[in-house]
């Protein structure tokens, strides 16, 4: 008889102490780093500081979100060494439950474009091997007639000998290497269009230049998956999303409007108005409900910027030597957003 009360009893109980709520999770931490521009010295200094690797370099960012936010190439020489790494944190953070996100860049779409302005010397060196100068050679030896008919259509006048060195100054050792690996064949290429042009964490939107309202309309994936064609198709066509001045890899309208420049031109409202920075902001928030946009592209070398009470975060702070600017890197825990600077470290030789 006593037996048939024990289960009323338990539900007695724990209908006075019913258990304790399930603990909630940590807010996820993200970190965010801006352009950096062949820059690796200062690239470390910022992730070690972040936590984010240790002092081999391995990933010790744990659970974190890393986001780089493009323009890792030109200006400076060790492009490369950077891009190795964060090759390398992409495979190995997940192992440790962590996310690396690299963003494409203008810079890295330039250089698949062929557009080569910024490239710094040392950047071709770093592709260069120990066959480059024969490669060089053999190259020229294949296409010699082909690289005469087109300087001698320049500089009718020109000699053989003359056009042969041009054209090796031209294309410095590793330039050839270089080339090839930025291409879509190659392992730098194939690597930048695996790579998003914006994508969405949290609550939070990352992209590089900015995200105009003419592509409010699209969602993260679609500008992604057109981004990575353009990047395959190698387009150099001026209204190609990858070149396009209100596209995200360039533009600046969401932090400033300068009479003459298409990166910052007012797109029209629904009143037929240009919009002020404030409404776009706003309207790019509820587009792809979130809270806050960050961008990179517009360098301060006064640090990281917020603009519209919080909603805009710009990061460029002209982290690379060639610009000199700040040391920083963005955080995000939850709803906080904490900018940090870090010592820069002592200045090395650039090759």
């Amino acid at each position: 008889m006593p037996r048939l009360w024990i289960w009323p009893l338990f539900v007695l109980v724990a209908a006075l102490f019913p258990a304790a709520a399930p603990a909630k999770p940590d807010p996820a931490r993200i970190v965010a780093v801006g352009d950096l521009h062949g820059d690796y010295d200062a690239w470390e200094a910022i992730a070690r500081a972040a936590g984010v690797v240790d002092a081999r370099g391995r990933w010790s960012g744990g659970s974190v979100t890393l986001v780089q936010m493009g323009d890792v190439a030109d200006r400076g020489p060790d492009s490369l060494k950077i891009i190795r790494q964060l090759m390398k944190l992409q495979k190995d953070a997940p192992k440790r439950g962590g996310k690396v996100i690299a963003l494409v860049g203008n810079h890295e779409a330039m250089n698949m474009t062929g557009d080569l302005r910024y490239v710094h010397p040392g950047e071709y060196r770093a592709f260069a091997d120990q066959d480059s100068e024969a490669r060089r050679d053999r190259v020229y030896e294949a296409n010699k007639a082909a690289i005469e008919t087109a300087y001698k259509a320049r500089y009718p006048q020109m000699k053989t000998d003359a056009i042969r060195d041009a054209w090796m100054k031209e294309y410095p050792v590793g330039k050839l290497e270089h080339q090839f690996a930025w291409s879509p064949s190659g392992d730098v290429g194939k690597w930048v269009m695996a790579n998003p042009a914006v994508v969405k964490v949290g609550d939070s939107l990352f992209v590089h230049g900015g995200m105009s309202a003419a592509y409010t309309q699209f969602s993260p994936e679609q500008i992604n998956q057109r981004v990575a064609g353009a990047l395959k198709a190698q387009d150099q066509t001026p209204t190609s999303i990858i070149n396009d001045p209100a596209g995200p890899l360039w533009y600046r309208g969401l932090v400033t409007r300068e009479p003459g420049d298409e990166a910052t031109v007012a797109p029209v409202g629904p009143s037929g108005q240009p919009l002020s920075i404030e409404q776009e902001i706003a309207l790019v928030l509820e587009a792809f409900h979130v809270q806050r946009i960050v961008v990179a592209h517009t360098p301060s070398t006064t640090g990281i910027i917020t603009a519209d009470k919080g909603t805009l975060w710009r990061i460029d702070s002209a982290i690379s030597r060639a610009y000199n600017g700040k040391l920083t890197y963005l955080e995000i825990i939850g709803d906080k957003v904490t900018a940090h600077e870090v010592p820069r470290p002592p200045a090395k030789p650039w090759g």
